[in-house]
């Protein structure tokens, strides 16, 4: 008996995996991922990880909303726009844009190429034990709202030979958000990352079963209101996710996992606390479905990821929701 994935209707559905998961740039939330300034960072779990997240290796322009919810606390300090805080509790819900195109030429001996941007908007509620002008603290609550800062993907390359892809991509988050020095929450982060990552994914058309690593170096530069840059950091992201066929189209379910570690310390007139390097890992289902509309297509994902060890930073869950569209 044949493989089902290989029946007519679910190569068209195989084909919107190659062609629908272009990736969307790591669009920028107002995360709290790793030590550093804030306890934050642009880089952040689940945001391109999976097959909905890959990028394209077939001509198409691509538009990918993404809702993402972050609860997370911390007693320990946290140095932030207001000054060193403690006990404090965010939770973040963003949904962002992200619109982009694979180009039909190819480049650098056969490499698939894609440009994006993303723009995304952040509700915040946040609380913390705040530092008083006159010594002390006191506890201090606000809620912000606004854009964030902008993720650009000039360079998104993928390499595509029969069961494998390579990719490469260069993301670069700039400092459009919303931000104010001595205000507890901010939207934006008020300084440029730049995070060249790489990464391998094998897909076997004829099981469904995918397996990928992606392996990123974030650099950030200094935040000129408070003087303070955080450290580099290493992030990696692993997952493996089974296809089958459902309905009018095929289901995915699988895990990611992840692991962040910040291998340079903090720095400028800001980092009061020193180096206060941080790491955090975790681990989480995900579950989607890929949909053909003809010559367009649809990829839905739903995934928890919860933190499992800290250091330095908020610690808490994070809930995906994303969606591809392909014309």
């Amino acid at each position: 008996m044949p493989n089902p994935i290989e029946a007519n209707r679910n190569a068209a559905s195989w084909k919107a995996v190659t062609a629908i998961a272009a990736l969307a740039t790591m669009a920028t939330l107002p995360q709290f991922a790793l030590a550093g300034e804030g306890g934050t960072t642009h880089i952040i779990p689940g945001a391109t990880a999976t097959l909905i997240d890959m990028p394209g290796t077939s001509p198409a322009w691509f538009v990918k909303p993404m809702l993402m919810n972050y609860r997370g606390k911390a007693s320990a300090q946290i140095p932030t726009a207001v000054g060193l805080t403690t006990n404090l509790d965010a939770n973040a819900t963003t949904f962002a844009v992200a619109f982009g195109r694979t180009f039909e030429q190819t480049v650098l001996d056969g490499a698939h190429y894609t440009a994006a941007v993303a723009l995304p908007y952040t509700w915040l509620d946040i609380s913390a034990n705040v530092p008083l002008p006159g010594g002390g603290s006191a506890g201090q609550s606000n809620s912000v709202s606004g854009f964030g800062d902008m993720a650009i993907v000039p360079v998104m390359l993928a390499w595509k030979k029969g069961d494998w892809q390579i990719d490469a991509t260069l993301p670069i988050f700039a400092p459009t958000g919303n931000y104010q020095k001595g205000r507890l929450g901010n939207t934006g982060l008020n300084y440029w990352t730049f995070d060249p990552t790489g990464g391998a994914i094998y897909s076997n058309k004829t099981t469904g079963f995918n397996a990928m690593a992606h392996l990123g170096f974030a650099i950030n530069t200094e935040n000129s209101d408070t003087q303070y840059k955080s450290g580099s950091m290493l992030h990696l992201e692993a997952v493996v996710q089974q296809m089958m066929p459902m309905g009018q189209g095929i289901l995915t379910f699988g895990a990611e996992g992840f692991w962040f570690e910040q291998v340079s310390g903090d720095s400028g007139a800001g980092a009061t606390l020193g180096d206060f390097k941080g790491r955090t890992a975790g681990l989480g289902p995900l579950v989607g479905y890929i949909l053909p509309m003809g010559k367009e297509q649809l990829v839905l994902e739903l995934k928890w990821l919860a933190e499992m060890s800290t250091q330095k930073r908020l610690e808490g869950d994070y809930i995906w929701l994303k969606a591809v569209y392909k014309f």
